[in-house]
């Protein structure tokens, strides 16, 4: 028997070091359109535009004509358009990653890769990783949507002495009241059977949680 030996070799970049943009495998279409007529854009127009985009992001009301107010010879409302389109595309992607996960350098150069002008970088930079940052976190985690969450929780244990077939059950029931935070109550029984098994499937969940965080690949290192 004969043995075929593959020899394979590569271009000394390590796999390792290899990352997702924070935009995301592919470049977004609001980004990717944006490019070519941002290159052409005045600064100080850019800097206006960034500063509406920041207000919206940040849940303050933003109305259509602060936009068309920047319209001139050289950009019309739908180059405008498209250019607010895209940098609101670029900041919400990139404020999506933790700054633990992504660092101002890496952020620079996945701009650059996007051909986003030098003289733009640093603004886009001071958006994402300045005092603000904060306040945009704030707004966001309060946004986004959410199912209502326990606000109360009260239980007791019910025995049934008799039900309409057996004279004698003697079957103990779990009834539970459970009060959200949009107000609503649901009141539900739960055999004794049950609830021993939520509560083995609730304890095996949190184990399976803790074992998960102990593992070096989730581990966020510089």
């Amino acid at each position: 028997m004969t043995m075929s030996i593959i020899q394979v070799t590569g271009t000394g970049k390590s796999f390792a070091n290899d990352r997702t943009p924070f935009y995301g495998v592919r470049v977004p279409t609001e980004i990717k359109t944006m490019i070519k007529p941002l290159s052409k854009l005045d600064k100080n127009v850019f800097r206006k535009i960034l500063v509406l985009i920041v207000t919206a992001i940040e849940g303050k009301e933003v109305e259509y004509k602060q936009l068309k107010e920047l319209e001139s010879k050289d950009f019309s409302e739908e180059v405008l358009s498209i250019i607010y389109s895209g940098l609101l595309k670029l900041l919400q992607n990139a404020l999506r990653v933790p700054l633990e996960s992504l660092k101002q350098e890496l952020f620079k150069e996945d701009l650059h890769e996007l051909q986003i002008p030098e003289d733009f970088q640093t603004d886009l930079a001071s958006v994402v990783f300045g005092n603000r940052r904060s306040t945009i976190d704030r707004v966001s985690i309060l946004s986004r949507p959410r199912l209502p969450q326990i606000d109360c929780l009260k239980w007791r244990v019910d025995v049934g002495i008799s039900t309409s077939v057996l004279n004698r059950v003697l079957e103990p029931t779990v009834l539970m009241e459970m009060t959200l935070s949009d107000g609503n109550i649901h009141t539900f029984e739960v055999p004794v059977s049950k609830f021993h098994e939520l509560r083995y499937n609730v304890a095996f969940v949190l184990k399976e949680m803790e074992d998960l965080e102990q593992r070096n690949v989730l581990k966020i290192k510089d």
